[in-house]
């Protein structure tokens, strides 16, 4: 990888681009030429990116979206990329090379950090599941959705079969697996796998507004809550609400929190920082 710009955090890695502006990092999948296919080394290269996102306190939220017309056409068939020339993982050994195949997309999920895709074409395989595992989607017109695992009557894999169901139901979850139906922008609506869909000339302004309205909140409490969603998914109503309970009071003593209260006295706008 090359630092390219130091000032604007902007980071070449080989199948990826990083990029830091405003509290939003961008990780751009850059193969348009085979519509952003992922190999093992392209998975490698979103775990090194998604662990400098966590790690930079100035990295609010975290966007993901393809390069050229397409999000993802999913893993890279044609790839001859040597293992010896994969980039280093932030995972070493045995477990680092199964982590840069199937576990990235549950790296993306569990990033403490709110995420966001943007999906701007075609969205099917393996990157249905990086979609998927995103907080929130939204979908250009132009863009289309299948888990096209089994056209290849193979398995889904990358957290396919976890992450859909919660999205849409597990009636439609067995619907897309069975048959890999390509879905439109708006039947992804529809079903509840993306939350807006825009005109594809609109998709970037939609997205930064989004990401900037989260970068600009308090950023303690939108990263706990977000645990909150997450946990509470296999927990019991009664816990969930001691332990929100226990969160709001830790968000109370913020300089955020202060600053909430006070900007409502004084009839403006919150600047918040995320302390």
């Amino acid at each position: 990888m090359t630092l390219l710009d130091a000032k604007d955090q902007a980071m070449h890695f080989r199948d990826i681009l990083y990029s830091v502006h405003d509290g939003i990092a961008r990780i751009t999948l850059n193969k348009p030429e085979k519509l952003n296919a992922l190999s093992w080394g392209s998975w490698a290269e979103i775990e090194n990116a998604l662990v400098m996102a966590e790690a930079d306190d100035a990295v609010k939220v975290v966007v993901f979206t393809g390069a050229g017309r397409g999000f993802c056409a999913g893993t890279d068939l044609t790839t001859t990329t040597r293992e010896e020339d994969w980039p280093e993982r932030p995972f070493t050994g045995r477990a680092g090379m199964m982590r840069s195949r199937y576990l990235a997309t549950a790296q993306v999920y569990h990033c403490r950090k709110p995420t966001i895709a943007a999906v701007n074409g075609p969205c099917v395989g393996a990157g249905f599941s990086l979609a998927m595992a995103c907080d929130i989607r939204i979908a250009a017109e132009s863009a289309r959705f299948s888990a096209i695992f089994v056209k290849r009557a193979i398995v889904a894999d990358t957290g396919a079969t976890w992450l859909l169901p919660r999205l849409v139901g597990t009636e439609w979850a067995y619907r897309l697996l069975y048959t890999g139906e390509l879905i439109d922008a708006q039947k992804a609506r529809e079903i509840g796998l993306v939350s807006e869909v825009v005109p594809d000339g609109e998709l970037p302004n939609a997205v930064n507004a989004l990401a900037g309205s989260i970068a600009r909140g308090p950023s303690v409490a939108i990263e706990l809550m977000k645990r909150l969603v997450q946990e509470g998914q296999t927990r019991g109503l009664d816990e969930q609400i001691e332990l929100e309970q226990f969160l709001q009071q830790i968000t109370h003593q913020t300089e955020d929190a202060e600053e909430g209260r006070r900007s409502f006295l004084e009839r403006r706008e919150p600047v918040f920082k995320g302390r």
